[in-house]
């Protein structure tokens, strides 16, 4: 069983907005060996609270005989900047004064956590990549990596996300953003400020990587004659209350931000031309009931990157559906990326 791992990295490290962090420290996790050539790797971009532990919230795809498995390939999952489960963040001290960042870490974008993981590639002494894979956020940073580094990716697999962040993405984040900030504990400088505002951010989010089918079955009431204690009510509370519980609101305003930032076009002549710069075999998964990002804006990048292969997983859990369709995904990937 894999156990998490840290790299220190001692020298200053430039974040994109224009701030640094002084020192920088990455949580990651492996599974299995790197091969004589280090390049038998598959390197897992995770999702917004996810952590480096791909093997449990991801389930069905790490271990012997399943997409990722150990016996053949190299397995990497690190934790993002401005996590809460090990990799530098909010809750970490900031060296000018001595106190916990909290609300004033600074911003981070998908480009800041490529040129972190990138640093942890070198240090692990990895030539290059079989295939990165990401879903939602992680797909946001699988392909800027590809953008950014198009030597080191072989093979990409860019699931239920977009080249850019929509403003129907940055509304449902600044709703969330607006429910942690008026909680007034948020900014009582502890550590557990904005617990309440958190919750109430949670059941929002929820509501976008679900859909009105799945929440319609899920949720529905046996009998018509109740005038409250809904079981969708229940839902809601208990999903906000569990993610109180294992994150933070500082954390996840500063996750909140970096999705917003994501836009491959930024400081290149666009989109488009971003696109093209992928030299990796890419291999490009929508989900067909997904709310967050439609299928139209999977079906864009692999249109503009040259020689992406589409596809689509039928699923009733809609954006979610990317951590429930474990067998759809691997057997697409199988035929993709693996068919060797």
């Amino acid at each position: 069983m894999s156990e998490l791992q840290y790299y220190q990295h001692s020298e200053p490290f430039s974040l994109e907005g224009g701030e640094s962090l002084r020192q920088l420290r990455i949580a990651f996790m492996t599974w299995g060996s790197l091969n004589e050539q280090a390049d038998n790797v598959i390197w897992v971009c995770h999702a917004y609270t996810a952590n480096a532990d791909v093997a449990s919230w991801w389930p069905g795809m790490v271990g012997p005989g399943l997409l990722m498995d150990p016996e053949k390939y190299f397995i990497v999952c690190a934790n993002v900047i401005g996590s809460c489960y090990g990799t530098t963040g909010p809750l970490d001290t900031d060296p000018e004064s001595g106190k916990a960042w909290l609300h004033r870490f600074p911003l981070i974008t998908v480009r800041d956590l490529v040129e972190a993981h990138e640093l942890l590639r070198q240090h692990l002494n990895i030539n290059s990549i079989k295939m990165i894979i990401g879903g939602s956020i992680g797909a946001f940073q699988a392909l800027e990596w590809s953008i950014m580094y198009p030597e080191a990716i072989k093979n990409m697999v860019f699931i239920a996300s977009s080249a850019f962040a929509s403003p129907w993405n940055i509304a449902f984040n600044e709703a969330q953003r607006m429910a942690i900030f008026a909680d007034p504990t948020y900014y009582s400088e502890t550590v557990d400020g904005g617990k309440t505002g958190l919750k109430a951010a949670r059941a929002m989010a929820l509501i976008s990587y679900r859909n009105a089918a799945i929440y319609n079955l899920t949720q529905a009431e046996e009998s018509t004659e109740k005038l409250g204690d809904y079981k969708a009510v229940s839902y809601q509370q208990y999903q906000g209350e569990k993610l109180i519980q294992r994150y933070n609101a500082f954390s996840y305003v500063a996750m909140s931000r970096l999705f917003d930032s994501h836009n491959v076009g930024r400081g290149r002549k666009s989109i488009l031309e971003a696109l093209e710069q992928v030299k990796a075999k890419t291999t490009v998964i929508a989900l067909d009931t997904d709310m967050l990002f439609p299928p139209d804006e999977q079906a864009f990048v692999a249109k503009n990157i040259p020689n992406a292969t589409y596809h689509t997983v039928k699923t009733i859990y809609g954006h979610d559906g990317f951590l429930l369709e474990s067998e759809q995904i691997s057997e697409i990937c199988r035929h993709t990326v693996f068919y060797d």
